[in-house]
Parts: structure tokens; C-alpha cells; sequence
């Protein structure tokens, strides 16, 4: 199905609301191809008279009679009288003879959609005759239901803003289960696989003749857990959807309330078995539970390591070993930071903008607790994977802690910047460039020696996070390292 917007912008002269009602259709309309057996497009005028195709449906119930894809071209000559009529007339027209052609016989249907009095569109229905047989009592009732919403349609009572468009995935289709109820909500007609489904749930008898109600609440085993919304859709009487759960078999239902210009007629109900479907979703949520676990005690692990370390310290008597043991703490508390973080959340994605937040102020302040370093943070690191974001922290971690032990050692106070920017050039992956930068006093003359923590970022840089890392003299004064990785590569890991 595809849809063609452009002309409704350009030309239509719409009410509020009335655009909104016309993409609700294209989004429900499959339901219609399927129980029509028959091929939908929908016509809009054009200001010369001719009409635009805005959208087209296949049935997936019987073949297409179109092959090729027509949406956004000027209708047929031979088409164009049938849909003038239904604009004027306001009500469904048929062709007065069937369209042969060399292959195919068709018969064709124009239906206006009409709104607070207004056509919008019109939809034509396309159904191929070539397979002359006999209908059997499915199809006769399938194009009931079918006929049913479209005259619907040419009411403005079709489609329903009522009708909810939840996440939540399994609903039904044509195909998976079709049940006609009358006003009453009893059972007029029962697909071949709506009887199945409810075979599933443990009712052996005939469904033709009851109560859909009474049906269903004698398969509730548990009736505290029953959706609020279940006997609204079980009598037909609201455009809603709720399932229902009996003998470890799941059961997606979607009402269709049939109306005509004086009351409710009667209802379809689509019902699908979505047991798999949720058994599978159920999977992933435990799966999900349990790698956020994983990460807690991780954490809660890296945090007695960095606590068993802190009190070694506290015994050491060599200053140099204690400031060994400090930087380790430091070290993996930034790595139980991240898995606190992953903890917290349902992807293996981190929000690294408010990790770092955290992280930044908290490294400038540990790395010299007497000074009054200040931070600021520019630009968005965005969403990096968790093998991405831990290497990342880390690197800034030590750079913070050098920036303000080396680079603002022996003043009372400083600056120490982290700006983030992400950048996509064309045809080249997109690259997130990191800066630190202090206002301290620069880098120092000739060759430097770089201690272990100067080692361990460029290591992390290179191997882990598949970047480039360089130094330089800040403008006005300090020292700027800039940090440039792709990010493709993070997010296929």
C-alpha cells in the first residue's frame, strides 16, 4: 500500500479534522481489500477537472488486478464518469456493465467518503470476475461486511476516530479470524479460523448462534485479570481491541461496530491467536530483566572492589602506593558508573550526555578536592552501545584528572572544558569528535613522558574506540586534547 499526500496539500480545501479522517482510512483500509476480495484505490479532484490516484490496497485474500503501481497518476477516461457520479451523488455507484479486457473481467464500484456533508475522496473497489464459481458462504458474507463499511464510509461514520492505535503488536486481520455479530451480540457468522482460535481456548461447540459474550466469559478462568474493555468488544458495542487469556492460549480481539444512518446493525470481530507472539515478548522482557541484573551486580561488585581498595590504601604507608590505589578506586568506580546506568534502562544503550554529567564534575572535584576547579560541558554525545560508552568514560575520566593535576597544579582555581560534537560528512560515517581543554599552564617543552594514565588512554583510544587522539596548545592559554572516533563501527559491535 502506498499513499500519495502532496494534492490533499496543494488543493484540498479541508476542515479540521478531515485530513486526519482520510489517512485514518488509508491506514485501515486493508480490512476492507480483504473481505471485498477486490483491489481499492482512492481518487482525489484535481482543480482541471481529472482525479489523482492518493493511495492503492491489494487484497491479500484473493490476487491483485493491478500489477504495477498507479498512486500519484490522473485516473482513466474510462474510470473518470463512475467517480464523477459518486462525488455528485454522495453514494455508492456501480458500473453499469463489467469491464473486460484481454485477461480479466472486472466490476467496479465507486464510493464517496463523506464527512460533516462534504466528499473527500473516493475510493473504487476493482474485483476480478474471470474466476466465474460459485461464492461460497465466506465470500458472500466477507463482501457484506465489506459493502457494509463502505456504505459506512459514504456516511462519515467510517473509519472511527475512536479507534485506538495502540503499540501493542498482534492485531487482527481478515485473514486470522472474522466473526459477524448482530445488535444483539450474538454470533451471525464464524470464519473457518475464528472457530479455531476459539477452539484453542477450550470451546468445542458451534460459535454460530450465541452469544459472543456468554461464549467468552465462560472461558475466563480468572476473571480479576479480565481487560476492562472486553465487554465492550464481545457485544460489538466500541471500536476497541483487548485479549483474553484461557488454557495457556492467548487471544487478540478488534471490534467493528456496524452502524447506519438510525443505530447499531450489528458488529465484526477479528480475533487472532497470538499466543507465540506474546510467549516471544515475554521472552525478551525476561531477557531484558536479567541483563539489567547482570549490570547491577556488576556494579554492586566493581563498587567493594573500589571499596576494598580504599582501605588498602588506608594502610599503606608509601604516599606513591596510595596514589597508585587512588587512581585504580577511581578507575573502576567509572566503569560500575556505567553499568549503573545500563542497570537503569531496557537497551545496551546508554544516555552518555547524563552519565557524563555526573562523571565530569565528580572527576575535577576528586582529582583536586582543595582547588576550585570549575567545568563546563558543551555540545550532545547522544546514545553510544555500552562497549563504546565504558572505554569513553574511562579516557575522559583520565584526561579530566590530568587537566587538574598537571595542567592546574599549583593554583587555586582553573576551568577545565568537555564539549562533544558529532559530525556527518557525505558519504562518510558519522564521527563524534570529544575536546578537553583547561586554561592551565599548556603542554610543557620538548618530549613528554607519558605515566600510566597517559598510556591507558591511548590505548583505549586506539584499540577500544578505534579513534585518533591529539594534543595541542589551547587558544589563550592551556592545553586541548582532541578525540576523534566513528561511530558506525561502535553500533555494529
Amino acid at each position: 500500500m502506498a499513499i500519495f499526500t502532496d494534492p490533499i496539500k496543494e488543493h484540498a480545501d479541508f476542515a479540521p479534522g478531515d485530513a486526519e479522517w482520510l489517512h485514518l482510512l488509508v491506514g485501515d483500509w486493508q480490512l476492507v481489500a480483504d473481505l471485498a476480495f477486490a483491489d481499492l484505490a482512492l481518487w482525489f479532484p484535481l482543480p482541471d477537472g481529472s482525479y489523482v490516484a492518493l493511495a492503492h490496497a491489494r487484497p491479500s485474500t484473493s490476487h491483485t488486478v493491478f500489477h504495477s503501481d498507479f498512486v500519484g497518476e490522473r485516473i482513466r477516461g474510462d474510470l473518470q464518469p463512475l467517480v464523477d457520479a459518486a462525488w455528485k451523488s454522495q453514494s455508492i455507484e456501480r458500473s453499469s456493465e463489467t469491464n473486460w479486457t484481454t485477461d480479466t473481467a472486472m466490476r467496479v464500484e465507486a464510493i464517496p467518503f463523506v464527512r460533516n456533508g462534504r466528499t473527500l475522496a473516493v475510493v473504487t473497489s476493482h474485483m476480478d470476475l474471470s474466476s466465474s464459481r460459485m461464492p461460497s458462504r465466506l465470500e458472500l458474507t466477507y463482501r457484506q461486511c465489506a459493502y457494509d463499511l463502505l456504505r459506512m464510509g459514504t456516511l462519515g461514520l467510517w473509519p472511527d476516530f475512536a479507534t485506538p492505535t495502540g503499540s501493542r503488536r498482534g492485531a487482527p486481520r481478515v485473514g486470522d479470524g472474522l466473526i459477524r455479530l448482530d445488535a444483539q451480540g450474538v454470533v451471525q457468522y464464524a470464519s473457518p479460523n475464528g472457530v479455531s482460535a476459539f477452539r484453542r481456548l477450550g470451546d468445542m461447540e458451534s460459535l454460530e448462534g450465541r452469544p459472543l459474550a456468554e461464549i467468552t466469559t465462560a472461558l475466563l478462568k480468572d476473571r480479576r485479570m479480565v481487560d476492562e474493555t472486553l465487554p465492550l468488544v464481545v457485544t460489538g458495542r466500541m471500536p476497541w481491541r483487548t485479549e483474553i487469556e484461557s488454557r495457556g492460549v492467548s487471544l487478540s480481539l478488534r471490534a467493528i461496530p456496524l452502524r447506519d444512518e438510525k443505530e447499531r446493525f450489528g458488529a465484526l470481530v477479528l480475533c487472532r491467536d497470538v499466543s507465540e507472539l506474546r510467549r516471544r515478548e515475554m521472552e525478551l522482557v525476561s531477557k531484558d530483566a536479567t541483563i539489567r541484573e547482570i549490570h547491577h551486580r556488576v556494579k554492586n561488585n566493581l563498587q567493594t572492589v573500589a571499596a576494598l581498595l580504599r582501605m588498602q590504601s588506608r594502610r599503606m604507608e608509601s604516599e606513591e602506593g596510595k596514589l597508585g590505589l587512588a587512581q585504580a578506586m577511581r578507575r573502576v568506580s567509572t566503569i560500575a558508573l556505567v553499568h549503573e546506568t545500563l542497570s537503569q534502562g531496557l537497551t545496551q544503550n546508554v544516555d552518555f550526555d547524563e552519565l557524563i554529567d555526573r562523571q565530569f564534575r565528580l572527576s575535577a572535584e576528586v582529582a583536586s578536592p582543595a582547588q576550585g576547579v570549575r567545568t563546563e560541558r558543551q555540545g550532545t554525545f547522544g546514545e553510544l552501545p555500552s562497549d563504546f560508552a565504558t572505554p569513553l568514560a574511562l579516557v575522559i575520566n583520565e584526561l579530566v584528572t590530568n587537566a587538574v593535576e598537571h595542567g592546574l597544579s599549583g593554583r587555586e582555581g582553573g576551568t577545565v572544558w568537555l564539549s562533544a560534537e558529532r559530525r556527518r560528512a557525505e558519504d562518510v560515517e558519522e564521527t563524534l569528535v570529544v575536546t578537553i581543554s583547561d586554561d592551565g599552564v599548556g603542554l610543557p617543552a620538548g618530549p613528554r613522558s607519558e605515566g600510566l594514565g597517559l598510556q591507558i588512554v591511548r590505548t583505549l583510544v586506539q584499540s577500544e574506540l578505534a579513534g585518533t587522539i591529539a594534543w595541542s596548545p589551547r587558544p589563550g592559554g592551556g592545553t586541548q586534547v582532541t578525540i576523534e572516533m566513528g561511530l558506525e563501527g561502535a553500533r555494529r559491535r
